[in-house]
């Protein structure tokens, strides 16, 4: 029998919980433990990875005020996901933890660093979430005016990534000898440096921390333009991505594991994860009048447009909800996202586009843990792989939600043989081939 199981990772950041519902830890979670709890039940659940969303900057955008960011928490405040990934990595034995570091942000040789500590930390089972920034309000706070266009971002991205796998080959897999009788603790011979000069960065190197558990960290990107896309193709173990229903997953799918082979790889290295929210009732209509609460509220219009406003860069609040927007609208942001939430052509009101797409979801999955379940089995059979990244509607978790998933759908999951019951493999990179 062919193996039907998918892969499973969270999508989350270090920011506020739903601190205003039943079920939540104040508002308050800096210290991380929320966290690294949440990162427990995840591993109970064997769930291939948790991932940690990041930007670097207070969005504006919506109203063009931060009134909206900072009354309702959206994107903000946020922390960064460094160190929670590593309280994450040594309070777990199996979970991956992956960290999103911004190329914009970091000098190639401290990312590297970073990353090769963070893998040590969590004994391989980090992972570097690859992005350029796509906000100019992130770019002025590392001293620029505005971002450099989409398509340079992405040249430069691409001899980044040349520059740091360089760095993490700079000690060979054997340079650390420990040899008693010579007292010698690494072999000079096998450190080298790499003397790096590229159009956009230089480094000597070599690294001066020790070789990673994994050789290099595994490497997550969301591609959706299709110069992303193709970087995702070309550098990717997993790829973060958000389509419209089955047919646009599978043409996602399809397509992203082409550029793969067009870079020399093998596209079954590369797994393809799609964003969900699902929303879990003891009933059907349980669950159908929650979604339906949540989605046609004012107040989740509001926050939904704010938040996609603070990663498009446009303001979507002189728009009439009940009309279609007026013109096709470009960005130097996340031209993906903005393209899979407007829907061009259908000829939609921006109501209609923000409940279907408000939850930033590729897939309506509403109903009880077995109505889901059957769901997703039935997505990833038409898809062909290779599974699902799950986060809280509005990214607004709380233990509720999570419960809800962890033990409620993954039994349910796991039940039809549809995901992993038990860890197999130490390395992330290995769990997420292992199937």
């Amino acid at each position: 029998m062919s193996d039907k199981r998918f892969h499973l990772g969270w999508f989350t950041n270090f920011g506020v919980d739903e601190w205003n519902a039943q079920f939540h830890s104040s508002g308050m979670p800096w210290d991380g433990e929320f966290y690294v709890d949440m990162a427990k039940q995840l591993e109970r659940a064997c769930f291939d990875f948790i991932m940690l969303e990041d930007t670097l900057m207070l969005s504006d955008v919506y109203q063009h005020s931060t009134e909206a960011y900072l009354k309702w928490a959206i994107m903000a405040p946020k922390h960064d996901p460094a160190p929670l990934a590593a309280l994450i990595g040594s309070a777990t034995k199996n979970l991956g933890v992956i960290a999103t570091l911004s190329t914009m942000a970091y000098p190639p040789f401290l990312l590297a660093r970073l990353c090769a500590t963070l893998d040590h930390i969590a004994h391989g089972r980090f992972g570097w979430n690859i992005v350029t920034s796509g906000e100019d309000l992130a770019a002025q706070n590392f001293g620029m005016d505005k971002l450099p266009p989409r398509e340079l971002r992405y040249e430069m991205a691409d001899e980044y990534v040349e520059l740091v796998n360089q760095l993490f080959a700079t000690w060979d897999e054997d340079a650390v000898v420990r040899d008693y009788e010579t007292d010698t603790y690494a072999d000079f011979t096998k450190v080298r440096p790499i003397h790096f000069k590229g159009k956009y960065f230089s480094s000597r190197g070599p690294l001066n921390t020790v070789r990673c558990p994994q050789g290099k960290p595994t490497y997550l990107q969301a591609g959706g333009s299709p110069r992303g896309r193709a970087f995702a193709g070309k550098h990717a173990d997993s790829i973060i991505a958000v389509a419209n229903g089955v047919e646009g997953m599978k043409a996602y799918r399809d397509d992203v594991r082409a550029k793969a082979v067009e870079a020399g790889r093998n596209p079954d290295d590369i797994k393809v994860l799609f964003l969900i929210a699902p929303t879990i009732g003891e009933t059907t209509e349980e669950a159908r009048a929650k979604h339906e609460r949540l989605l046609h509220s004012d107040l989740f219009l509001k926050r939904a447009l704010a938040l996609y406003g603070s990663f498009t860069e446009v303001d979507f609040s002189p728009f009439d909800l009940d009309k279609p927007l007026p013109y096709k609208l470009t960005t130097n942001g996340e031209q993906g996202s903005l393209d899979k939430f407007m829907q061009w052509g259908s000829n939609k009101t921006l109501r209609q586009l923000t409940i279907e797409g408000g939850n930033s979801a590729s897939l309506e999955l509403v109903g009880t843990p077995d109505d889901v379940a059957d769901m997703m089995g039935e997505a990833m059979e038409a898809v062909g792989g290779d599974g699902f990244l799950i986060t809280a509607p509005s990214n607004r978790i709380n233990r509720k939600y999570l419960i809800e998933i962890t033990e409620g759908l993954i039994p349910a999951l796991q039940k039809r043989g549809l995901t992993r019951t038990a860890y197999t493999k130490s390395l992330l990179k290995d769990t997420l081939r292992e199937f």
